[in-house]
């Protein structure tokens, strides 16, 4: 049984993808209305994958661009990204033109980054390095407000963005996602997955290959049996597994049953695109793009 909460969300997405109807006035027609839907939320519920984009680039304009393309969710890296609090605002604003679900990895697990993650806006917070069980219940209650937790309230973005009931729906339907990477984490993996109101789990699969001896890209056995142990420990208390991937190993942890899966990346597609371009050109072949730009 999955433990993701929340009522149903059924909001429509603001900016451009509103109906014309409702873009009189200059001002934010649905804030009374409720906060906006969650496709990635629905997606848990129901059972779904859900498939997402990863921002570590500093631009607002990236982010209109993955907002753009139909990702269930889409993560701005404060870990290992390139971005400040100063740049993730302009972000959230471009992730919110479009249907994705806007995730933030903060930089670590101190109630400072989440809470000012989430009132800038951020769904959800994925927060890496968790190991323990303390280190996971302190995740979880600097995401969520008392009495279940000890997020201050200050949701300055959030709530103009999100509506009036922000206060009344924070609690269930802003995600807190910690990241499993590291051995100590696994061998603690069902006292963290029992601690109440984790929603997901995250697998940086870099720092847990790096912490079992391996290639920072590890295709080891023991490696892939480790994936699989987490996923299973997932299923028994009902905290949807999710992963970071490529395109190359998306389709692996999908087969090995991990619902949450980051497939893309801004600079990784970038380098890897515009590498291509310059060696179809130079080899003289035709490409098939139709972009202006």
């Amino acid at each position: 049984v999955s433990r993701v909460e929340g009522p149903p969300t059924s909001r429509p997405p603001a900016g451009r993808n509103l109906p014309p109807s409702l873009r009189s006035g200059g001002q934010r027609p649905c804030f009374n209305a409720g906060m906006r839907a969650n496709p990635t939320r629905d997606k848990w519920k129901a059972g779904e994958l859900a498939l997402g984009g990863w921002l570590s680039l500093p631009s607002s304009i990236s982010a209109e661009i993955m907002a753009a393309t139909g990702f269930d969710y889409v993560c701005v890296d404060m870990q290992h990204g390139l971005i400040d609090f100063s740049d993730l605002v302009p972000m959230l604003q471009g992730l919110t033109t479009g249907t994705c679900t806007p995730f933030v990895r903060v930089p670590q697990n101190l109630p400072g980054h989440i809470g000012k993650a989430l009132d800038a806006g951020a769904m959800g917070v994925i927060v890496p390095m968790v190991n323990t069980v303390e280190e996971c219940e302190a995740a979880v209650a600097a995401a969520r407000y008392a009495p279940v937790g000890n997020r201050s309230f200050g949701p300055a973005r959030a709530a103009a963005v999100e509506g009036a009931d922000y206060w009344d729906r924070a609690n269930t339907d802003v995600a807190i996602i910690p990241m499993i990477e590291t051995v100590q984490a696994v061998q603690v993996i069902d006292d963290i997955l029992a601690v109440p109101r984790v929603d997901a789990i995250y697998v940086g699969p870099a720092d847990l290959s790096v912490s079992m001896g391996f290639h920072p890209r590890s295709n080891e056995p023991a490696f892939l049996s480790t994936l699989d142990e987490i996923v299973a420990a997932c299923h028994r208390h009902g905290v949807v597994p999710g992963m970071h991937a490529t395109t190359a190993t998306a389709q692996d942890r999908i087969d090995r049953g991990f619902r949450f899966v980051t497939v893309t990346a801004d600079m990784s597609s970038l380098r890897t695109k515009v590498a291509e371009d310059l060696a179809s050109v130079r080899a003289g072949l035709t490409g098939t793009d139709t972009a202006i730009y």
